[in-house]
């Protein structure tokens, strides 16, 4: 057993050793859906945020976080989830977008910030050869949040990380 330690750097070191269930090139402090590490008397109690209504991830990340910390010694660990703020793909790290980009998914361009978003189409960048001249395929890709597109140079398919 593990005295309650409140030392939240540790606690944040193991929680970055969880991938994210559905891109394991990323740790689910990567993707920015953990909010909030606390001590409520003697438990601690993780904040999580959906990355979208009915993401079939969030179960097995909340299961992930558990067993992580038990077996690390943490007996009394509480998940909670959080729906506000809405969880933003402003919130993945700038290494995890790079991952995401080696491992053949396109990280979002740009920010999800509302006022930034125009009507212009969205040049999505080829994670395979970088080329900008790709075409948009589908607005659901191997997750609802990513949308199917394919590089018409090197003509190889891929994910877009939708910006959210």
């Amino acid at each position: 057993m593990v005295s309650i330690d409140t030392d939240k750097e540790r606690i944040y070191q193991l929680l970055n050793e969880i991938p994210d269930p559905e891109i394991p090139v990323i740790s689910v402090t990567d993707l920015g859906v953990i909010r909030k590490v606390e001590w409520e008397d003697d438990t601690l109690t993780i904040s999580i945020t959906p990355t979208y209504s009915g993401c079939p991830a969030m179960k097995q990340i909340e299961q992930d976080i558990e067993k992580k910390l038990a077996d690390s010694g943490y007996e009394k660990v509480k998940v909670k989830t959080v729906f506000t703020p809405a969880w933003t793909t402003d919130w993945i790290s700038d290494e995890a977008r790079e991952r995401l980009r080696k491992y053949g998914i396109a990280p979002p361009q740009g920010s999800a910030d509302k006022s930034l978003i125009t009507t212009e189409p969205k040049v999505v960048p080829c994670p395979q050869c970088g080329s900008r001249n790709t075409q948009l395929t589908s607005q659901f890709g191997s997750t609802p949040c990513k949308a199917l597109y394919k590089c018409l140079d090197c003509k190889e398919p891929f994910d877009y990380f939708k910006c959210i």
